[in-house]
């Protein structure tokens, strides 16, 4: 069977970089998307955006939505402070476990728990299956018609507090307005907009960070 887009970059990477050096990992693999085939992560420019707005944030628990490879996963828990963790949902199981193998390649497997299924029914379940009571950080980052519907879920579930940060990408490619509409005009959120760029990209892209007002 043919490989992947996903394990190309994958053996890239376990051939390229440093084992256990996340931030060598988040390097190839902007080196290979960059270089040799475009792929869907966040990438190193909007990848500083979220850098800064998780060091500001400091979560102790966060929640990604969308994996992919696992790279901003890399990337968020190279940033965590000692006892923090990451839950973050994937609903391919392709793409699931070749996360899998690039978190444990970057050595942040004790602080990265990779949930598989729809977003729809891991959120509901999280304080329930996962221990958690509230979300400090939410990376959003999967299907832009699953943005709103997975931000009012989070509301509903009442793992959102006073403070805390959603932090969106491709809220303008391929764009997410209805999104955009809701953070920015229900009241219940302080918004902030990054313009950037599609990652490894020229096309003009931006990401959004909501606060929750509680």
């Amino acid at each position: 069977m043919a490989q992947t887009k996903e394990q190309r970059i994958l053996e890239f990477v376990l051939k390229n970089a440093v084992h256990g050096d996340p931030q060598s990992v988040v390097d190839h693999i902007d080196k290979y998307c960059s270089q040799k085939e475009w792929a869907m992560n966040v990438g190193d420019e909007k990848g500083l955006i979220l850098d800064n707005v998780l060091k500001e944030a400091d979560p102790a628990v966060a929640l990604e939505l969308g994996t992919y490879c696992g790279y901003s996963a890399i990337r968020i828990a190279r940033l965590l402070k000692p006892g923090a963790h990451l839950l973050t949902v994937e609903m391919n199981p392709v793409h699931a476990a070749v996360a899998k193998q690039l978190i444990e390649f970057a050595g942040v497997q004790d602080k990265v728990k990779i949930l598989e299924g729809p977003t729809e029914q891991i959120i509901p379940k999280l304080k329930t299956d996962h221990g958690v009571e509230h979300l400090d950080f939410v990376f959003i980052d999967h299907f832009g018609n699953r943005y709103t519907a997975d931000t009012k879920l989070l509301e509903q579930c009442g793992l959102l507090r006073k403070g805390s940060v959603l932090l969106a990408d491709n809220v303008v490619y391929p764009g997410a307005p209805d999104f955009l509409e809701y953070v920015r005009k229900s009241g219940r959120y302080d918004c902030t907009n990054f313009p950037s760029h599609v990652e490894y990209t020229d096309k003009e892209d931006a990401v959004e960070k909501a606060v929750f007002k509680g």
